[in-house]
Protein backbone atom coordinates (compact mmCIF):
# COMPACT_ATOMS: atom_id res chain seq x y z
CA UNK A 1 0.00 0.00 0.00
CA UNK A 2 1.29 3.26 -0.98
CA UNK A 3 2.01 5.80 1.85
CA UNK A 4 0.80 9.29 2.03
CA UNK A 5 2.81 10.65 4.92
CA UNK A 6 1.44 13.79 6.38
CA UNK A 7 4.04 16.95 7.15
CA UNK A 8 4.61 18.90 10.25
CA UNK A 9 7.44 21.67 10.47
CA UNK A 10 7.15 22.69 14.02
CA UNK A 11 8.87 26.00 14.93
CA UNK A 12 8.66 27.19 18.78
CA UNK A 13 5.39 25.38 19.15
CA UNK A 14 3.96 26.13 15.57
CA UNK A 15 3.48 24.32 12.49
CA UNK A 16 4.78 26.67 9.49
CA UNK A 17 4.40 26.64 5.94
CA UNK A 18 7.65 25.00 4.63
CA UNK A 19 9.01 26.27 0.94
CA UNK A 20 12.07 25.87 -0.85
CA UNK A 21 13.79 24.72 2.27
CA UNK A 22 14.50 28.38 3.57
CA UNK A 23 13.74 27.84 6.79
CA UNK A 24 14.09 31.65 8.19
CA UNK A 25 11.19 32.72 6.09
CA UNK A 26 8.11 30.04 6.88
CA UNK A 27 5.41 31.26 7.86
CA UNK A 28 2.43 29.72 9.87
CA UNK A 29 0.72 27.01 8.28
CA UNK A 30 -3.11 28.48 9.01
CA UNK A 31 -2.52 31.94 6.78
CA UNK A 32 -2.27 29.66 3.72
CA UNK A 33 -3.89 26.59 4.58
CA UNK A 34 -7.61 25.62 2.90
CA UNK A 35 -8.00 22.81 5.65
CA UNK A 36 -7.01 24.27 9.28
CA UNK A 37 -7.83 27.11 10.99
CA UNK A 38 -5.20 26.56 13.20
CA UNK A 39 -1.41 26.47 13.60
CA UNK A 40 -1.30 24.30 16.36
CA UNK A 41 0.24 21.03 15.61
CA UNK A 42 -1.80 19.04 17.92
CA UNK A 43 -5.19 20.72 16.58
CA UNK A 44 -3.82 20.23 13.44
CA UNK A 45 -3.28 16.52 13.42
CA UNK A 46 -6.81 16.20 15.66
CA UNK A 47 -8.53 17.62 12.92
CA UNK A 48 -6.83 15.73 10.23
CA UNK A 49 -6.00 12.27 11.63
CA UNK A 50 -3.42 11.60 9.73
CA UNK A 51 -2.24 7.86 9.63
CA UNK A 52 1.50 8.92 9.43
CA UNK A 53 2.91 11.94 10.15
CA UNK A 54 6.58 13.58 9.75
CA UNK A 55 7.55 15.76 12.39
CA UNK A 56 10.44 18.55 11.60
CA UNK A 57 11.91 20.40 14.56
CA UNK A 58 13.16 23.61 12.80
CA UNK A 59 14.34 24.79 15.80
CA UNK A 60 17.05 21.55 16.49
CA UNK A 61 18.17 21.71 12.63
CA UNK A 62 18.33 25.16 12.64
CA UNK A 63 21.05 25.17 15.58
CA UNK A 64 18.69 26.40 17.84
CA UNK A 65 18.75 23.75 20.51
CA UNK A 66 15.28 21.99 21.85
CA UNK A 67 12.20 24.02 22.50
CA UNK A 68 10.00 22.72 25.38
CA UNK A 69 6.57 23.67 23.19
CA UNK A 70 8.06 21.47 20.33
CA UNK A 71 8.27 18.78 22.66
CA UNK A 72 5.21 19.39 24.63
CA UNK A 73 3.27 18.95 21.36
CA UNK A 74 5.71 15.89 20.13
CA UNK A 75 4.75 13.96 23.18
CA UNK A 76 0.67 14.87 22.35
CA UNK A 77 1.05 14.11 18.98
CA UNK A 78 2.79 11.23 19.16
CA UNK A 79 -0.13 9.70 21.55
CA UNK A 80 -2.40 9.82 18.15
CA UNK A 81 -0.33 9.24 14.97
CA UNK A 82 2.29 6.89 14.13
CA UNK A 83 5.20 9.90 14.50
CA UNK A 84 8.23 10.26 12.12
CA UNK A 85 10.37 12.43 13.80
CA UNK A 86 13.53 14.68 12.56
CA UNK A 87 15.54 16.10 15.01
CA UNK A 88 18.75 16.72 13.60
CA UNK A 89 20.30 14.08 15.45
CA UNK A 90 24.37 13.40 14.82
CA UNK A 91 24.72 11.43 18.44
CA UNK A 92 23.12 8.14 20.06
CA UNK A 93 22.20 9.81 22.74
CA UNK A 94 19.74 12.20 21.13
CA UNK A 95 18.27 9.01 19.41
CA UNK A 96 18.15 6.75 22.81
CA UNK A 97 15.93 10.10 24.21
CA UNK A 98 13.85 10.86 21.05
CA UNK A 99 12.62 7.44 20.18
CA UNK A 100 11.09 6.94 23.63
CA UNK A 101 8.88 9.28 22.11
CA UNK A 102 8.77 8.72 18.66
CA UNK A 103 7.87 5.53 16.85
CA UNK A 104 10.39 6.05 13.77
CA UNK A 105 13.52 8.35 14.20
CA UNK A 106 14.84 9.98 10.71
CA UNK A 107 18.40 10.72 10.37
CA UNK A 108 18.99 13.46 8.00
CA UNK A 109 22.62 12.92 5.63
CA UNK A 110 22.29 17.02 7.13
CA UNK A 111 22.99 16.35 10.18
CA UNK A 112 23.95 12.68 10.62
CA UNK A 113 27.56 10.89 9.57
CA UNK A 114 27.24 7.35 8.28
CA UNK A 115 29.00 6.31 11.47
CA UNK A 116 26.20 7.61 13.39
CA UNK A 117 23.87 6.06 10.89
CA UNK A 118 25.14 2.50 10.88
CA UNK A 119 25.48 2.84 15.26
CA UNK A 120 21.64 3.74 15.06
CA UNK A 121 20.73 1.19 12.74
CA UNK A 122 22.09 -1.40 14.55
CA UNK A 123 21.00 -0.15 17.86
CA UNK A 124 17.02 0.33 16.81
CA UNK A 125 16.98 -1.99 13.74
CA UNK A 126 13.31 -1.64 11.63
CA UNK A 127 13.09 2.16 13.88
CA UNK A 128 15.14 4.20 11.96
CA UNK A 129 14.85 6.03 8.32
CA UNK A 130 17.63 7.79 6.78
CA UNK A 131 17.14 11.06 4.91
CA UNK A 132 18.97 11.92 1.35
CA UNK A 133 18.95 15.69 1.68
CA UNK A 134 19.26 17.37 -1.11
CA UNK A 135 19.19 21.47 -2.08
CA UNK A 136 21.10 23.11 -5.09
CA UNK A 137 21.14 20.24 -6.69
CA UNK A 138 24.08 18.91 -3.86
CA UNK A 139 23.68 16.63 -1.22
CA UNK A 140 23.38 17.96 1.75
CA UNK A 141 26.40 16.77 4.79
CA UNK A 142 28.38 18.07 7.25
CA UNK A 143 30.42 14.45 7.25
CA UNK A 144 32.70 13.19 4.12
CA UNK A 145 31.80 9.61 4.42
CA UNK A 146 28.68 10.20 2.60
CA UNK A 147 29.15 10.05 -0.89
CA UNK A 148 27.46 13.20 -3.03
CA UNK A 149 26.10 10.69 -5.36
CA UNK A 150 22.53 9.84 -4.42
CA UNK A 151 22.99 6.33 -5.95
CA UNK A 152 26.23 5.26 -4.23
CA UNK A 153 24.70 6.76 -0.81
CA UNK A 154 21.75 4.12 -1.19
CA UNK A 155 23.81 1.67 -1.78
CA UNK A 156 25.88 2.21 1.31
CA UNK A 157 22.41 2.09 2.97
CA UNK A 158 21.26 -1.37 1.20
CA UNK A 159 22.77 -3.40 3.93
CA UNK A 160 21.36 -1.52 7.02
CA UNK A 161 18.72 -2.45 9.13
CA UNK A 162 16.48 0.24 8.60
CA UNK A 163 12.84 1.04 8.24
CA UNK A 164 13.17 2.94 4.66
CA UNK A 165 15.09 5.85 3.15
CA UNK A 166 13.38 9.25 2.16
CA UNK A 167 14.44 11.29 -0.73
CA UNK A 168 14.18 14.75 0.39
CA UNK A 169 14.76 17.63 -2.54
CA UNK A 170 14.14 20.78 -0.26
CA UNK A 171 14.24 23.01 -3.55
CA UNK A 172 10.98 21.51 -4.25
CA UNK A 173 8.94 21.09 -0.49
CA UNK A 174 6.36 23.43 -0.61
CA UNK A 175 6.44 24.07 -3.91
CA UNK A 176 3.96 22.09 -5.97
CA UNK A 177 6.43 21.74 -8.79
CA UNK A 178 6.50 18.38 -9.70
CA UNK A 179 9.10 15.97 -9.67
CA UNK A 180 11.86 13.59 -12.12
CA UNK A 181 9.84 10.36 -12.18
CA UNK A 182 12.79 8.76 -13.93
CA UNK A 183 15.79 9.62 -11.44
CA UNK A 184 13.44 8.44 -8.58
CA UNK A 185 12.36 5.12 -10.49
CA UNK A 186 16.20 4.57 -11.21
CA UNK A 187 16.61 5.47 -7.04
CA UNK A 188 14.00 2.80 -6.34
CA UNK A 189 14.86 -0.18 -8.03
CA UNK A 190 18.65 0.47 -6.77
CA UNK A 191 17.24 0.72 -3.04
CA UNK A 192 16.76 -2.44 -1.19
CA UNK A 193 14.52 -0.30 1.65
CA UNK A 194 11.19 1.27 0.53
CA UNK A 195 12.02 4.69 -0.57
CA UNK A 196 9.71 7.50 -0.25
CA UNK A 197 9.98 10.91 -1.68
CA UNK A 198 9.67 14.23 -0.10
CA UNK A 199 8.82 17.41 -1.89
CA UNK A 200 6.98 18.84 -5.25
CA UNK A 201 4.40 16.80 -5.19
CA UNK A 202 1.42 18.15 -6.82
CA UNK A 203 -1.70 16.10 -6.62
CA UNK A 204 -3.54 12.76 -6.72
CA UNK A 205 -1.93 12.16 -10.32
CA UNK A 206 1.36 12.67 -8.69
CA UNK A 207 0.72 9.89 -6.14
CA UNK A 208 -0.24 7.93 -8.92
CA UNK A 209 2.70 7.97 -11.06
CA UNK A 210 5.01 7.84 -7.90
CA UNK A 211 3.54 4.25 -7.04
CA UNK A 212 3.58 3.51 -10.88
CA UNK A 213 7.31 3.82 -11.10
CA UNK A 214 8.04 2.00 -7.59
CA UNK A 215 8.19 4.56 -5.38
CA UNK A 216 6.44 3.59 -1.56
CA UNK A 217 5.39 6.86 -0.62
CA UNK A 218 5.03 10.51 -0.16
CA UNK A 219 5.70 13.18 2.23
CA UNK A 220 2.91 15.64 1.51
CA UNK A 221 1.99 19.12 3.11
CA UNK A 222 1.28 21.76 0.91
CA UNK A 223 -0.66 19.52 -1.58
CA UNK A 224 -2.92 18.80 1.31
CA UNK A 225 -3.35 22.39 3.10
CA UNK A 226 -4.31 23.38 -0.86
CA UNK A 227 -7.01 20.32 -1.10
CA UNK A 228 -5.62 19.08 -4.05
CA UNK A 229 -4.61 15.75 -2.10
CA UNK A 230 -7.57 14.82 -0.28
CA UNK A 231 -7.49 14.49 3.72
CA UNK A 232 -8.98 11.27 3.65
CA UNK A 233 -5.97 10.11 1.98
CA UNK A 234 -3.92 10.27 4.89
CA UNK A 235 -6.35 8.27 7.11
Amino acid sequence: MFRIVFVLDIYNGIAVHARGGDRKNYQAVHLSSQVCETSSPCGIIEALSPREVYIADLNILQGEGENKANIDELKSLSSTSNVMLDAGVDRQEDADKWLRIADTLVLGTETASMDVIRNLAGRYPGRISVSIDRKNGQLLSKSSDIPENPDRAIEMLNDLPLKDIIYLDLDRVGTSSGMDIDMLSHLAKISRHPLLLGGGVRDMADIAELENAGISGALVATAVHKQVIPVKQLR
